[in-house]
């Protein structure tokens, strides 16, 4: 009887289906195919990987020595839903002689002729990984068919004649949903009932959960999930099995409490991460988009087989940013506002009191940067423009406008506001080309500096400072001078006040005024600043000069 069941073996390793053909519409094999090509022994006890062509059947082979023996097989796909078909057919012991064949047909295709009809025990549709669990018969060649008629996809096989429950595939517990225990605006905590077979003793450093999470959907395989985290590498052979790659490091580097994350693919907006937390059962993903929904995985592995099985997934959305405040900007009146990078920004609005709801927005950035600036109505976009110095908005026919602003750099920016319905009163004159100081050398003393600047076409006052340097802060000042824009006379000490004058020119070519500074100490270095003062409310500050006065005259 052992000899032949060793035949029947070795007739399952010479055979084959002798037409290549696709299966029918209805996916189904035929049964009297007569097997003639080499074709592959399903191994017992590991993981075998197959590669399926689309519309290209594919089948496998297996038999046993002791009969009545237990034997379970777990097919998983990867990706698309395929077809699979478990089959058995019981081998006589030799061909019958009153049967007339052809003498030109071999031994192997006479024993397959001669042999009872084919017995399908389980076919299955689906994407799901599913498990067939049944008993051998003696004398009996069992065939396990796969074909994929969407495209070209993976699928894993699992063949044990051992006993499901006795460790080597992970068991899931009687609730094996994975639950959302807390949701945050970038983090969310699940948590799921342990599996039996981590709770064994004996066995628990041979099980740990793996995790996954993704924005597309829910996996019912771990090899669905690596499927999907190849797909977003650009080179899917440098991507593995994250979970094998845990195996080592979780069993020799990870404590309780610890976690380890193992595969991250993507950018974070699109990300699907893999991570294994040993055998604990409740985790925190961090790190998550706001208001954007997630869903969550949850694997029990084998390390030693690298079997799996996958619990119930769960989805969970991400609580959205809080709302900034609205505030409300009255007319006329100018605010400073200092905006932080990759923050929310605080949002202001403005009711026109005029019957003609107009209102003229007035923008000066205090620091180097640009702003962003947008203005809405209803949710309408009325205006959007980047603002870098100096910007002016004139908008009408709306009851409300509400502004909103962002800076251009993550390092934030500064800026002032002013809204007001005289729209026909400039904030700012019209400024000349340049707004830079300079200083006569030739007029340089021992105790005065000349300075020199242009003008505006409109009667205006201008308003000279000064303020002493020492040596140790020169080059530091020098470097810093010019970063607050919107610092006005009032951010000055009284003392450093020199002088005011007013100054008019209607020839922009003749529009220069000078001013002489005296009282001054011998080789010291002054920054003097000027400013235009008018009637629109925005003083503007001209660049810094600093000048050091002579040692000796």
């Amino acid at each position: 009887m052992a000899l032949y069941l060793s035949c029947c073996l070795l007739l399952s390793l010479l055979c084959s289906p002798v037409c290549r053909c696709h299966w029918p519409p209805g996916g189904l094999h035929p049964k009297n195919e007569v097997l003639l090509y080499p074709s592959p022994v399903l191994p017992e006890g590991r993981i075998t990987s197959v590669q399926l062509k689309r519309n290209s059947p594919k089948r496998w082979y297996f038999a046993v020595q002791e009969a009545r023996s237990p034997y379970s097989i777990t097919v998983t796909p990867c990706d698309v839903p395929i077809e699979w078909r478990l089959s058995a057919k019981t081998l006589l012991a030799k061909p019958v002689s009153t049967l007339h064949l052809e003498s030109k047909k071999s031994k192997t295709e006479q024993y397959w002729r001669t042999s009872e009809a084919v017995v399908d025990l389980f076919i299955y549709r689906g994407n799901s990984a599913e498990t067939f669990t049944g008993h051998f018969s003696s004398k009996t060649l069992y065939t396990i068919m796969l074909l994929s008629t969407e495209m070209d996809t993976q699928v894993t096989m699992y063949l044990t004649t051992r006993d499901r429950h006795r460790g080597l595939i992970p068991e899931l517990p009687l609730d094996p949903r994975v639950d959302t225990v807390g949701v945050g605006m970038t983090s969310v905590t699940i948590s799921w009932e342990p599996s039996p077979s981590v709770l064994q003793p004996s066995q628990q450093q041979d099980f740990h959960y793996c995790l996954l999470v993704n924005r597309f959907h829910n996996y019912k395989s771990l090899c669905a999930a690596e499927t999907a985290m190849k797909k977003e590498e650009e080179k899917p052979s440098s991507m593995g099995s994250w979970w094998l790659h845990g195996s080592s490091e979780i069993s020799t580097n990870l404590h309780p409490g610890q976690h380890t994350t193992l595969k991250s693919s993507g950018d974070k907006s699109s990300a699907v991460t893999g991570v294994c937390t040993g055998t604990e059962n409740i985790y925190t993903f961090s790190d998550l988009l706001p208001e954007t929904q997630y869903y969550f995985d949850v694997f029990v592995v084998n390390r030693l087989n690298q079997t799996s099985s996958t619990y119930t997934g769960t989805i969970a959305h991400t609580l959205p940013e809080p709302q900034p405040e609205v505030v409300q900007l009255i007319d006329g009146e100018i605010i400073r506002v200092d905006l932080e990078g990759r923050k929310p920004q605080q949002q202001y609005s403005f009711r026109p009191k005029s019957w003609q709801r107009s209102a003229l927005f007035t923008f000066q950035t205090c620091t180097r940067g640009q702003v962003w600036v947008k203005i809405t109505s209803k949710g309408r976009t009325l205006a959007s423009q980047v603002v870098d110095g100096i910007g002016q908005i004139l908008l009408e026919g709306k009851p409300k406008y509400v502004l909103q602003l962002e800076p251009a750099s993550k390092s934030g920016a500064s800026l002032k506001i002013q809204a007001s319905t005289a729209y026909h009163k400039p904030a700012f004159p019209l400024l000349p080309d340049s707004l830079k100081v300079k200083s006569f050398s030739k007029l340089r003393t021992c105790n005065s500096v000349t300075l020199a600047w242009l003008g505006t076409q409109e009667r205006s006052k201008y308003c000279v400072y000064r303020k002493r340097i020492a040596e140790t802060q020169l080059q530091q000042v020098k470097k810093k001078k010019d970063d607050d824009r919107c610092s006005g006379p009032e951010s000055r000490r009284k003392a450093e006040k020199v002088l005011c004058k007013y100054f008019q020119e209607l020839n922009p070519l003749r529009a220069v005024t000078t001013a002489t500074v005296a009282g001054l100490e011998p080789g010291t270095s002054y920054l003097f600043d000027v400013y235009l003062i008018g009637h629109w409310g925005f003083p503007v500050k001209y660049r810094s000069k600093v000048v050091r006065t002579k040692k000796a005259c």
